[in-house]
């Protein structure tokens, strides 16, 4: 796909896509009665890295927040490591595990009525020469009225997978509640590069 010249008023801008843009690939949106996982299945092998985009809320019953997790293609062995920064508006910290069973996305899940955000990006997930790596960001915000206590918070998340093979399916769940709730929408994007 190549673009050529684009004017934007007085200025004129010029640029290439060719090799460097993003294609939708699939989106979910959960219906009535939620859905206790969403999985990605088949995904192409024609893209340099993967982006999924969701809007989340768990069915999670005491809290205003939930956390979700992350497998590829149906692993659930510990071949998984993740680390964090995490900042609730008043504090900040940082965790990690190691050798674990999935790479974790903590108190970024919306809950009773409120809703969180995601942006994962899954790096070189075809290249079979080396482990896969995950960074995203995601938080929600319950304006000062979470259940709880709790207020809402940002976290920076990485994450390993340590395997060699190339990713062609991804799975996301949430931990504490027990389904997406209706409306949450997890869209895949195929980035060239």
């Amino acid at each position: 796909m190549t673009v050529g010249s684009v004017k934007t008023g007085a200025v004129g801008l010029s640029f290439a896509l060719d090799n460097n843009y993003m294609e939708p690939i699939a989106t979910t949106l959960v219906g009535s009665g939620g859905v206790n996982s969403i999985t990605f299945n088949d995904i192409p092998q024609t893209y340099k890295h993967l982006q999924v985009r969701a809007i989340t809320q768990s069915n999670r019953a005491t809290y205003s927040r939930d956390e979700f997790v992350i497998r590829f293609n149906s692993d659930n062995g510990t071949n998984y490591s993740w680390h964090e920064i995490y900042g609730s508006g008043s504090s900040i910290s940082a965790q990690n595990e190691t050798s674990v069973n999935r790479i974790l996305g903590q108190d970024c899940v919306g809950a009773n009525g409120w809703w969180g955000n995601a942006i994962i990006d899954i790096l070189d997930y075809t290249n079979t020469n080396k482990f896969k790596t995950v960074r995203f960001l995601a938080g929600l915000d319950t304006n000062n009225a979470g259940a709880s206590g709790y207020n809402g918070a940002i976290v920076f998340t990485s994450g390993n997978w340590r395997n060699t093979d190339s990713i062609n399916s991804i799975s996301i769940v949430p931990t504490q509640g027990s389904a997406w709730n209706q409306y949450s929408r997890f869209s895949l994007y195929g980035i060239k590069g």
